[in-house]
Formats: C-alpha cells, structure tokens, sequence
C-alpha cells in the first residue's frame, strides 16, 4: 500500500506533530462538527466549544493514536484493536465519521504544513489515513 519512502515520510509528518497534538487534534475535530454538524451527536456530553479542554484531550487522544500507528504502519490492526473494539460496541460510532474525520486531518495538515504538505506527502497521508480509517471500521463487517 504503501513504499517505504511513503511511510518515513508520514511517520516524520506525525514525529512533528505530536508536540502540537492538542492544538491539531482539537482543530481537526472542530472542522469535522462544524463542516458535518451530524458528527456532533457523539460529542453531545462533552463541551466542544473552540478552544474547550474536552476538545483539546480528545483531539491530542486522536492525534497521539494516529502517530503511534506511524511508527509501525504493517501493525496497524493490532495498535488499533483496541480503539476498534471501543468505538464499534461501546460508543457506537457510525464508521463514515472515521472518513470525515480523516478528511478534515488532511486539511488541517495542509494548513499547518504550508508547503512541507506537497503533493507528495498529501498522497501519501491519504492513503495512509484512509488505511486508518479502514482498520477503526474493520469491527463494523
């Protein structure tokens, strides 16, 4: 799925983003309910509010899972296991959010990464997240 130079690139894109994961994550998410309003509903009991403390956890939780998986792309499955199982029967999370989530990260790395996001590492990241998004849903078939 994806070459090695693909995967150094996508694991040096997250190394860079972790000490930033809280402000990403927040503002990824904050994309994803205000560009789907529909995705909300999942975050009903908490405050997501620009900027709110419960935004930035989960966000930096999302950005942190998604780095993790970086560093080892072939053992996504069983990183993943966990989170899979979590959202599937315990939160119930309709498996098309895990899309739009991964679109909205594409576009908040673009923003953030100016010109370091080219062509290349948008294609790469692409495959890369929509391999993620496709593991978190494994638990739905």
């Amino acid at each position: 799925m994806l070459t090695k130079h693909e995967k150094e690139l996508i694991a040096k894109i997250w190394d860079k983003m972790i000490p930033v994961a809280s402000d990403i994550g927040a503002e990824c998410l904050l994309r994803m309910m205000t560009t789907f309003p529909g995705t909300k509903t999942y975050f009903a009991h908490l405050d997501i509010r620009p900027g709110s403390p419960h935004l930035r956890s989960h966000g930096k939780k999302i950005v942190l899972a998604i780095a993790e998986c970086s560093k080892d792309i072939s053992s996504m499955m069983v990183t993943l296991a966990p989170l899979q199982t979590l959202h599937a029967y315990k939160l119930r999370i309709d498996p098309c959010n895990f899309k739009l989530l991964c679109h909205c990260i594409l576009v908040t790395l673009a923003a953030h990464m100016g010109d370091e996001f080219n062509p290349v590492a948008h294609a790469a990241m692409d495959k890369y997240l929509s391999a993620f998004a496709a593991v978190l849903a494994e638990k739905y078939r």
